[in-house]
């Protein structure tokens, strides 16, 4: 047994199974994931890696595992699947997103390519675990699935807490040894004791807050959508290895890539991005003022490029230096965890009504975005507004603003 310190849940127990996959090449690629892409310029502290999340889900996992007296074959199921669970990411992490979905025609918990054949599939073999079992847990399609990919999961879990620890953002805050405690196995599934639905809430609420303060804030957004013009760029003038060799590389290797690219726009993104030399808001924008459906509608890069280009052409510059970032609008927040008392389970959201609440506030934080190169953001606003038809704020968006 290896002991290794996590800043976060102290020291966590590796078995020889699982460090033979920590050592592995699909693994220890992590350490080279940035875990929250470009909030680092924003909050420098947040450097830290997938590697680490990945372990401090495998961590969480079995602490569930326990709790639920899961016999040995299955811990081991599921600490294995917690541990491989972000092995398929992209360089920045969400960041690629994207670029992965749109061009490379998968997602990065599709892992079958990687868990399936190769040098992880023979280690798998070689420690007794099912590869399309992984796979399952991973997807959502195993009845322990929940343990790793639920509303109240070792992942989700894992991620608020570091976060919020190398951003220094108080919102993440979450009760994980209570959540932990309070979960129970029942003939439905996996479900939450009444005693721990105050820390379910407290999870909840940490999501929320974590939204516009951390994972959507609108300079790490800036950056995010430089590097994914950049990316496509590259890919338009023949550069690397295509898009399924770009999204095995780490940060440092496309990073490396893009400045060297032979499309001079990818190079001259890339690098206003890695010296923070970054694009500025020309207009930040809710649902209230523009057509969110209809934005959404056939929501892609494609899409995005287009509107830029339209609002570039309108105020007189060229197509790369206005991009547009329309994000998905947040899905609401449906929890499949069951509660548990004396006489009955109930859904989650029958015994808490802060989760309509949580729901609706997250509604609210969504943005669109339109970002320019800097001194010219008057001319884009205005060329926006008209491209968009953006509403005219009231008096009260005026005053809350």
């Amino acid at each position: 047994m290896k002991i290794i310190k996590d800043p976060v849940h102290g020291y966590v127990e590796v078995d020889a199974a699982a460090r033979r996959l920590l050592d592995s090449p699909h693994v220890q690629r992590l350490r080279h994931i940035a875990q929250l892409g470009f909030a680092n310029l924003v909050y420098p502290g947040a450097n830290h890696t997938r590697f680490e999340h990945s372990l401090g889900t495998m961590h969480l996992a079995g602490l569930i595992c326990r709790q639920l007296g899961l016999d040995p074959e299955e811990s081991r199921l599921v600490g294995t699947a917690a541990l491989l669970h972000d092995i398929g990411h992209g360089p920045f992490s969400h960041v690629s997103e994207p670029i992965m979905r749109e061009l490379a025609g998968r997602n990065h918990y599709e892992l079958e390519d990687l868990v399936c054949d190769g040098p992880t599939a023979t280690l798998l073999d070689q420690v007794g675990v099912d590869t399309g079992d992984v796979c399952a847990v991973i997807t959502g399609g195993h009845h322990l699935s929940s343990i790793i990919h639920g509303s109240l999961d070792a992942d989700r879990m894992d991620y608020l807490m570091r976060d919020a620890h190398y951003t220094g953002v108080p919102y993440g805050t979450v009760d994980a040894h209570r959540l932990i405690r309070s979960t129970i196995l029942t003939d439905g599934g996996i479900a939450l004791d009444e005693g721990g639905i105050n820390a379910a809430e407290s999870l909840l609420i940490a999501r929320t807050l974590m939204r516009p303060a951390v994972y959507f804030h609108h300079v790490s957004r800036i950056a995010s959508s430089m590097i994914v013009h950049a990316m496509l760029e590259h890919l338009r003038h023949g550069g690397g290895a295509g898009v399924a060799g770009m999204m095995r590389m780490d940060d440092a290797a496309c990073m490396q890539h893009l400045l060297s690219s032979p499309s001079p726009v990818a190079r001259e993104l890339a690098r206003r991005v890695h010296y923070r030399d970054l694009f500025k808001r020309a207009l930040y924008v809710g649902g209230d003022r523009v057509n969110a459906a209809a934005l959404q509608s056939g929501l892609c890069i494609g899409k995005e490029e287009r509107i830029a280009e339209e609002i570039a052409d309108a105020a007189g510059l060229e197509a790369w230096q206005v991009l547009v970032d329309i994000p998905p609008l947040p899905r609401d927040m449906a929890m499949e965890v069951r509660v548990k008392n004396r006489h009955a389970v109930a859904d989650l959201e029958e015994v808490s009504p802060l989760i309509g609440t949580l729901n609706d506030t997250r509604r609210q934080q969504w943005r669109i975005g339109v970002y320019c190169i800097p001194g010219r953001r008057a001319a884009v606003e205005q060329a926006a507004i008209e491209v968009l038809r953006v509403k005219r704020p009231t008096k009260q968006d005026k005053l809350t603003a």
